[in-house]
């Protein structure tokens, strides 16, 4: 199956104080589909980190292209700005709505503990997706990419842009982001074992606020002349830190990657602000994250070696309860037209 790959347009939001089904966008399934157990009368709720972005609406059309085929309920509902006590009000709505399966990426992983937890004993089964919680009851973690292949591979484009040496420093967006800082563990370690000649000089936190990253990234280059590398952690930061070289006059001379998605980061692939960037398949991994909640659902058992729609190289680990998508996938300006996000 081909997911359509479109990017959703902003969907209205009901204000935090108000989440009613109606301020959900309701996936109602067409009967049948492909083999997964599918049931019209399970309900699958995603709670991204923010609403309205390109990465977390294309996660959301890759849940909406599950459920149609697979056949099941698809709500989606997200803050506005990335705040884990917005982000919390919207889980309790849908704790109260009792949905069957409460999948959530969360702003931050230990406050959203005891929440996963009340769903739970609601009967609701759950789940976390893009970011982990891993300290909670969460039955199972969907990883877009292992923490290794993504740090790994930030710090090789980079440090490739680099010549293999120099300073860099680090854009990041929520300081609590449990992926974020487990990449950054993986950069220190990678950039100190295999790179010797470059230093971390700084990390700084954005938000989900690529103005703010493009503000951080010119103090950045300010605070540090000799800066020749910047990382964009997130998919807000990455066009950040390359608009701020852009802006600077500084392409050619302080490289940059990030995880941006891949029509953000057209413009500064193509000139030269950014030397790439690392991804993966984003709507493949809202499509697996919608058929994992389906598998919770009806009590199925997840083999070793997973194929979900677009997702075809995914693997489950069940020591971990964990569903990899699959390798990281690095976006250049050559490949970066073969999406639509």
């Amino acid at each position: 199956m081909t997911i359509k790959r479109k990017v959703m347009g902003a969907l209205a939001l009901a204000a935090a104080g108000a989440l009613v089904l109606a301020g959900c966008t309701d996936r109602n399934a067409a009967d049948g589909g492909d083999s997964g157990g599918g049931d019209g009368d399970i309900t699958v709720a995603f709670v991204p980190k923010l609403q309205g972005i390109p990465y977390f609406e294309a996660m959301n059309t890759g849940g909406e292209a599950a459920a149609e085929e697979l056949g099941f309920t698809w709500l989606y509902q997200g803050p506005t700005e990335a705040d884990a006590a917005a982000q919390a009000d919207i889980v309790r709505s849908f704790i109260q709505q009792g949905v069957d399966v409460l999948l959530v990426a969360p702003n931050d992983p230990d406050s959203m503990g005891p929440l996963l937890q009340e769903a739970q004993k609601a009967g609701i089964k759950v789940a976390t997706t893009d970011t982990d919680a891993p300290d909670s009851v969460r039955e199972l973690f969907v990883n877009q990419a292992s923490v290794e292949g993504v740090g790994e591979a930030l710090t090789d484009q980079l440090l490739e842009a680099m010549g293999g040496k120099g300073k860099y420093a680090i854009v990041s967006c929520g300081e609590t982001a449990a992926n974020l800082n487990a990449w950054i563990e993986v950069q220190k370690e990678y950039t100190a074992s295999e790179y010797p000649d470059a230093e971390i000089v700084d990390i700084v936190y954005a938000g989900e606020d690529q103005a703010q990253a493009t503000a951080m990234a010119t103090d950045l280059m300010n605070a540090h002349p000799d800066l020749t590398g910047l990382v964009g952690e997130c998919t807000s930061s990455a066009p950040g830190v390359a608009q701020a070289v852009q802006d600077a006059g500084k392409i050619g001379k302080v490289h940059t990657v990030g995880l941006g998605t891949p029509q953000s980061m057209a413009p500064y692939l193509e000139n030269g602000s950014s030397a790439a960037s690392v991804i993966w398949d984003v709507e493949a991994l809202g499509y697996l994250s919608a058929w994992a909640g389906l598998q919770l659902a009806n009590g199925e058992e997840i083999p070793e070696k997973v194929e979900a729609g677009p997702a075809t190289e995914a693997t489950f680990d069940a020591s971990k309860k964990e569903l990899l998508l699959g390798p990281p996938l690095i976006v250049t300006k050559d490949n970066a037209g073969d999406y639509d996000y």
